[in-house]
């Protein structure tokens, strides 16, 4: 039997990862480590970032296991030079930024993790920021509770925007973006996409692929999607929200580091940007003292965005499929790290 040792948490718990792996790949001599978030905030552990603090316990009981499988635990130099036997770290998320891979790689010690376990959550998501965004939800939603019956917000100013008809330019068209656009194209918005690494015939009929200019100037709506890379950060600084049409919307359910958030809420003083809707920040939580915590025409969520128990049932069996694979003698689906393979 081989030995597994899972670290769970209070989203992706120890008993779902056990329960998808024993039907996945039979009987093993399973561990447990539960680790403290969401509860706690994950935080830079060591080498390592967005992990729970928890390098002292993962050491102390990875000495003999073969195989981790994780969420949020801190796999850095030092858990591995404690787990001489490992071979595969399964990493149930969509990046093993909680892992130093190149460490791994170097060790013979295979990395895998979970693209796309929480797609469908996220584009939901988006698509619940982006309708409560554009109609004010929140801030219509305070008036009736405070007590007030608003008929004037009635008033054609005070209005936001059909979906139907209107242009959503999606800034990023992976997974999640993909999703968006299909639930966007049930709306019948005119969808348009943003993305060096997309084929223009490998759209489906209403959706346009355009340059990120062109998408800012003709877009109602101006969802983000893409990956933070140094090619990406501060994508929407000051140029490109002036270079969006007035009064139009800005959400952000992908990184906090694509947006310029200071000339983000110059562009909303002003009324050119018209509302914006965050599930990221530049920093998370945010500052008490964030000019934009007090604005009444910016919807927010903290960082939930794949926040589902589909989202965690999923992450369990693709984790344990990966488990599966490695364990069969195949390689795994998820492998970021292909040169570890020897």
């Amino acid at each position: 039997m081989n030995r597994i040792l899972l670290a769970g948490d209070h989203f992706v718990r120890n008993d779902l990862l056990a329960d998808r792996l024993r039907a996945a790949a039979g009987e093993h001599d399973l561990r447990t480590l539960e680790l403290p978030w969401p509860l706690v905030p994950f935080g830079r552990v060591a080498e390592v970032d967005e992990a729970s603090d928890v390098e002292d316990e993962l050491s102390d009981l990875a000495g003999d296991a073969e195989v981790i499988v994780t969420q949020m635990a801190p796999v850095t130099k030092r858990v591995l030079a404690a787990a001489p036997s490992l071979r595969l770290v399964v990493c149930t998320r969509g990046g093993p930024v909680n892992v130093n891979v190149d460490a791994c790689t170097e060790r013979g010690v295979l990395v895998c993790n979970t693209p796309g376990r929480n797609a469908v959550a996220a584009a939901e998501h988006a698509l619940t920021l982006i309708l409560s965004t554009v109609r004010a939800i929140p801030r219509i939603h305070g008036t009736v509770a405070a007590g007030e019956w608003r008929s004037d917000l009635y008033a054609y100013d005070e209005c936001g925007l059909e979906l139907g008809g209107s242009t959503v330019g999606l800034v990023g068209y992976g997974a999640i973006g993909s999703r968006v656009a299909r639930m966007l194209l049930a709306f019948d918005a005119q969808v348009l996409v943003a993305d060096p690494f997309v084929a223009a015939d490998s759209l489906p009929g209403g959706v346009a692929l355009v340059g990120l200019d062109e998408l800012l100037s003709r877009s109602d709506v101006v969802s983000l999607h893409a990956r933070l890379t140094p090619e990406t950060a501060g994508m929407i600084d000051a140029a490109a929200l002036a270079a969006m049409r007035p009064g139009g919307y800005v959400v952000n359910s992908a990184r906090g580091g694509l947006v310029d958030y200071d000339a983000l809420a110059a562009a909303l003083d002003s009324g050119h940007v018209a509302g914006a809707g965050f599930d990221v920040f530049p920093a998370e939580p945010p500052p008490a003292d964030w000019p934009l915590l007090r604005s009444d025409r910016v919807v927010m969520t903290p960082h939930l965005a794949g926040a589902t128990r589909q989202t965690a049932h999923r992450a369990a069996e693709l984790g344990a499929a990966a488990v599966a694979a490695f364990l069969a003698g195949d390689r795994p689906p998820g492998l970021v790290n292909p040169a570890a393979l020897g």
